[in-house]
């Protein structure tokens, strides 16, 4: 098979596992601010205090995105 097929399928393959990673964080970013709202409503007092550790956690979400990302193309490497 020729090789420049091969490294082509194999950039497609990684595109797709890089849009995967991206999903899961997205879905736990959302999860994160969901929880926040449902909580600052039940005891709006705390907002700052909630606040403060969502954002602390979508900053490791987002972390987690990149780490998994880079990842990628560090380890990806060419056919």
């Amino acid at each position: 098979m020729d090789p420049m097929i091969l490294s082509e399928i194999n950039g497609n393959v990684a595109s797709i596992g890089y849009g995967l990673a991206a999903i899961g964080p997205g879905i736990g970013i959302g999860i994160i601010v969901g929880k926040t709202a449902e909580a600052t409503a039940r005891q709006p007092e705390l907002r700052g205090q909630l606040q403060t550790t969502m954002f602390i956690g979508i900053a490791f979400t987002e972390i987690l995105t990149l780490l998994a990302i880079v990842t990628g193309l560090i380890f990806g490497g060419t056919a």
